[in-house]
């Protein structure tokens, strides 16, 4: 049987020519909060597996990193435009640039490794995402980010994922929008639901666990996921909701927390760490685990030192608890 991955369903709410300079999302899981102190994802190199980007969108200029690459079934490997206008989408919420107009990313000062493989009719070969993730861990992400998926568990891509983990890369991925609202059905979604991945939940811009959100015992944490405003093709601005939308603010939560931790800590931290960073900076909104995981992202905590320390030392029980 042909292994292929979708784009996780989203719902389009509409397109604008302009935007407002940070969306509701960003500021809800305290990133402005967190640039205030100097720390805007610079030297973090974030791998986006995906349909592509528009790479000229003034909201992305310098973001995009050089050894970008399309492992997609059609176009060269330098081709990583995007047809589809969603791994533009996650790009700006992940990375746009603080510039005072359009949107602002999560981490605005990211680098963004755009690996394209998503072919024109929806779909991407298994392979190719694997290839994708090898890529990634050959040149130095320190974060992969996925909002892509299948409800068919492959073994080979499964064993990418654990390859990229031991290579200390946080693999962070959509949780699915197969949810039937009543919280307490399982609905899987692979590579979300493999434990080494980061599985991330949707909210509402009100905190509320959203209908389509899937729920199982691997969601790791839920940040905004409705009615999320970020880039779009031809220079636009689309106001999208899916766990898809919802992923690309932990990712970038992930560069700050990075920058943050290492700074303070003055060593690179482990997978396993910024897993923990990222666990110790939620807040439970009083949802079922399978909904919420471990609960909302909220950065704005200074704990990085004594909590790195923690984590290293309780990194079994960390992993043990995925």
């Amino acid at each position: 049987m042909e292994k292929k991955m979708r784009l996780i369903p989203y719902k389009i709410e509409n397109i604008t020519q302009e935007a407002n300079e940070i969306p509701k999302g960003v500021q809800m899981i305290q990133a402005p909060e967190v640039w205030d102190k100097g720390k805007k994802g610079k030297g973090v190199r974030i791998a986006i597996i995906d349909t592509g980007c528009q790479t000229d969108h003034p909201d992305l200029k310098g973001r995009i990193a050089k050894v970008s690459k399309n492992f997609s079934d059609h176009g060269s490997p330098k081709d990583i435009t995007d047809f589809e206008g969603h791994g533009t989408h996650v790009a700006g919420t992940i990375a746009a640039v603080l510039n005072n107009q359009g949107v602002a990313g999560v981490a605005p000062e990211a680098e963004l490794m755009i690996l394209k493989v998503f072919d024109r009719d929806g779909f991407a070969q298994n392979v190719n995402v694997i290839k994708a993730i090898d890529y990634a861990i050959a040149n130095k992400a320190r974060v992969i980010s996925m909002s892509l998926g299948s409800q068919f568990n492959d073994p080979e891509l499964h064993e990418a994922v654990k390859r990229a983990v031991n290579a200390e890369i946080a693999v962070i991925c959509a949780a699915g929008n197969e949810g039937d609202g009543q919280g307490t059905t399982i609905e899987r979604n692979y590579p979300a639901a493999y434990p080494e991945s980061i599985c991330v939940g949707a909210v509402d811009l009100n905190k509320n666990i959203t209908d389509f959100t899937n729920t199982n015992d691997q969601v790791d944490l839920v940040a905004p996921g409705h009615f999320i405003q970020s880039t779009w093709n031809d220079g636009k601005y689309k106001t999208i909701s899916g766990t898809s939308m919802a992923t690309p603010h932990v990712s970038g939560a992930a560069a700050l927390i990075i920058n943050q931790c290492e700074a303070e800590f003055n060593r690179k931290l482990t997978e396993a760490e910024i897993y923990a960073q990222l666990i110790k900076r939620t807040l439970s909104l009083g949802h079922l685990k399978m909904e919420e995981g471990n609960g909302f992202l909220m950065l704005n905590q200074d704990t990085c030192q004594q909590n790195v320390s923690n984590a290293a030392a309780n990194e079994k029980e960390l992993v043990s608890a995925r």
